[in-house]
């Protein structure tokens, strides 16, 4: 299987403390490099994060974002901290015993810094369910890559059967260009009123047979589309393989273009190097 560079996932999580939402995104890039959009209180657990996706992704420019919305509501439980109210109590009284006329409010005492204090959340817990939602969406990632790749490794395919039809029609035609030639050089020997020597006429044709021969770029062209066939099937990490296998079919493509004699082989060279062209630009954005 091949992975796309291109993807896109979102993650929501919900609980009594609150609501997260992790999305994941990324962009084709020569190596891997991730960033990370997280909340204060939570960029205890980025290098845990980033540890995951170095050990599922290979290539790729990666960010991940967190938003994280806490529930008001969740930390309603106060708590009363005893010792410090019997004491203000206590300080109060003794106020009062010395002569002072204020009442003792209650309300006031409660007001009072450190007397109640409210729950705190727990962190740990929170962090658990934060790191199993982002693996959640880790996965869904991983499946719109791998989606994605189907969908390239599917046009790229069609792109190599594209360039044996070609390659075929080349080879097919070979012989019926060569013949034209040889009809071609007879003519521009009748034209200049010189004497037609079978010799001299078998001469320039196996020099010219020399020229304009891409049996070999052909061949080639053949062994490319088998190695490119063998990564699809390989699958993985293949970009850069990939990559290589499009240099190889433009050099192939650009010497017949240049040993081309006839308007349908270089009408077949030119269609050849577009369908390179195609796939190469697919090829760009896998892993």
């Amino acid at each position: 299987m091949i992975y796309s560079m291109t993807a896109y996932a979102r993650e929501e999580v919900k609980a009594d403390w609150g609501t997260a939402v992790w999305e994941l995104r990324s962009v084709n890039q020569r190596y891997l490099e991730t960033y990370f959009r997280l909340p204060e209180q939570f960029r205890g657990v980025e290098p845990v994060l980033r540890e995951r996706l170095r050990k599922a992704l290979q290539r790729g420019k990666v960010e991940c974002g967190l938003r994280f919305t806490a529930n008001p509501g969740a930390n309603s439980d106060l708590k009363i901290n005893e010792a410090l109210a019997t004491a203000l109590l206590r300080s109060a009284e003794w106020v009062q015993s010395q002569g002072a006329k204020a009442s003792i409010d209650p309300i006031d005492v409660l007001r009072w810094p450190g007397v109640l204090e409210a729950a705190e959340a727990d962190m740990d817990a929170i962090q658990h369910e934060l790191i199993a939602g982002f693996d959640r969406a880790l996965q869904a990632f991983l499946d719109a890559r791998a989606s994605e790749g189907a969908n390239m490794r599917s046009l790229i395919e069609a792109r190599l059967d594209g360039i044996s039809e070609q390659a075929a029609f080349v080879r097919g035609h070979m012989p019926a260009v060569l013949e034209w030639q040889r009809d071609r050089l007879r003519s521009k020997f009748e034209e200049a009123q010189m004497e037609l020597d079978s010799e001299r006429l078998a001469q320039e044709m196996v020099l010219l047979a020399q020229k304009t021969d891409v049996a070999e770029e052909l061949d080639r062209l053949d062994s490319h589309i088998k190695e490119t066939r063998s990564v699809l099937r390989k699958g993985g990490a293949c970009g850069r393989r990939l990559d290589f296998m499009m240099q190889e079919f433009n050099r192939e493509a650009n010497t017949l273009g240049s040993k081309s004699i006839n308007a349908e082989i270089t009408n077949a060279a030119v269609e050849l190097k577009v369908l390179i062209e195609q796939m190469r630009e697919q090829i760009q954005n896998i892993e």
